[in-house]
């Protein structure tokens, strides 16, 4: 059984697939995510993240961006979560 759950790019396990439900930020910020084709509704996927709030890598449509930790805590992403079934 699959549950959605909402978390922040940064949050995200590397390799894991979601949505992007929201952009948080002023209109500036929200404008440059949106040239880098991370808006509601594109699925992302994280690639990878460095230590201490170094880049963070994500994959979107068939490009691969890279990101501040900064902005990146800013992109909240709809990911599904499995549940095992009770016994």
């Amino acid at each position: 059984m699959y549950q959605n759950e909402q978390l922040t790019a940064v949050e995200m396990r590397t390799g894991q697939t979601g949505t992007v439900v929201e952009v948080l930020g002023g209109h500036g910020f929200i404008r440059r995510l949106y040239a880098l084709g991370i808006r509601p509704g594109k699925k992302i996927t994280k690639l990878s993240a460095t230590l201490f709030r170094g880049p963070v890598i994500l994959r979107v449509d068939s490009a691969q961006v890279a990101v501040g930790y900064g902005m990146a805590r800013k992109i909240r992403v709809q990911v599904a979560k499995y549940l095992p079934r009770p016994s």
